[in-house]
Parts: C-alpha cells; structure tokens; sequence
C-alpha cells in the first residue's frame, strides 16, 4: 500500500468513525455540510479526494479537529498550522480573503480569522446568534467597521469590539490586514 492510498484510507475511516459517533446519516451529513450525499459517500469509501474546502464543510458539520484528521489530536506539545495549510474561505465576500486560524473544535465559540483586504475589499455580514461579538484588530493598512448604525475608523493597532448579532460590516479603502475574533456565533 502506498503512502497516498493509506492517508486516502485513514481520512475515510475518520470521517466515517466521526459521522456514526454522532449518530448521523449521509444524508443528514450532506445537508449539515453543504457537500452531496454521493461526495459524502465517496470519500468515506476512499473513491474521492476531496479538496481542502469539502474536507473543511465535512469537519465542520462533523465537529472533528481539522488539523487532526489523519493523525488524531494532539497529545501536548506545540500543534503548529503552516501558513500555506490554514484553510480558507471562499466566496462569502467581495475582495477579501480570509483565513481560518483557530482549530475546528472552536466553531461557534471562539473563532480566530485573518483578513487580507484587495483594495475596496469588503465583508458584509448579517447577523450572526443573540449576544454575538467581534474582535477586530487592524495589523496593516485602516478599515471602516459598521455595526448595525454605529460606524469607526480604524488605523493600524487600533481594536474594535461591536455587536455582531445585528448586520455589520468591514470595509477597506486601499489594502489592509486585520485579524477578526468571533465570540459564540
């Protein structure tokens, strides 16, 4: 067996193990995840590699670490994510890329992002659970965050908190960088 097929065959039966543990069905996966039934069905199979976004959607829906998958959780030590393996989200916003910083486990708790701004980039959210909040930290560049009325400039170092259970948004005039904390969402 070669390397390729035994990570294939690990990724399978981890997906597999995590979708049985909580007791859920292909096609409860497929709606929880937004990847098809068929995919679902492929990749615990070992037939489908699936790309970094559908084995990201697949966590996500399963609550499994990420990070982990192949290897199971760490056990001590100092878990080190390198910058081109951080996974990304793509094609909720316009000019703006955004990557995920914090470990799956911590979906819906306390996620960490990193926001890279094109010039006139811009993230519009609507409103995320009651009590939502967000930390935005501008590292490059300055950005204008709404929240519901309420609207700040903010240059670089500058922090921002705000409520994020009502529709916000964060724009950028030229490029810019910041890192975005999200507080139960």
């Amino acid at each position: 067996m070669n390397a390729r097929s035994d990570i294939h065959d690990r990724l399978a039966a981890s997906l597999r193990e995590a979708r049985k543990a909580r007791g859920l069905s292909l096609d409860a996966v497929a709606k929880l995840s937004g990847v098809s039934r068929s995919m679902v069905s492929q990749i615990e199979r070992g037939e489908s590699s699936p790309t970094v976004a559908t084995l990201w959607n697949l966590t996500q829906a399963l609550q499994v670490d990420f990070a982990g998958l192949l290897e199971g959780r760490p056990s001590g030590g100092i878990e080190v994510i390198r910058a081109g393996a951080a996974p990304v989200i793509a094609g909720r916003c316009s000019g703006v890329r955004i990557r995920i910083l914090s470990p799956a486990e911590a979906v819906g708790e306390h996620e960490v992002y990193e926001l890279i701004f094109q010039p006139g980039g811009a993230l519009v959210s609507d409103p995320h659970s009651p009590g939502c909040r967000e930390h935005l930290t501008v590292i490059e560049g300055a950005l204008l965050v709404q929240s519901g009325e309420d609207e700040q400039a903010l240059a670089v170092g500058d922090t921002a908190r705000y409520a994020a259970d009502r529709a916000h948004a964060i724009r950028a005039e030229a490029g810019a960088r910041a890192i975005l904390i999200v507080q139960d969402s």
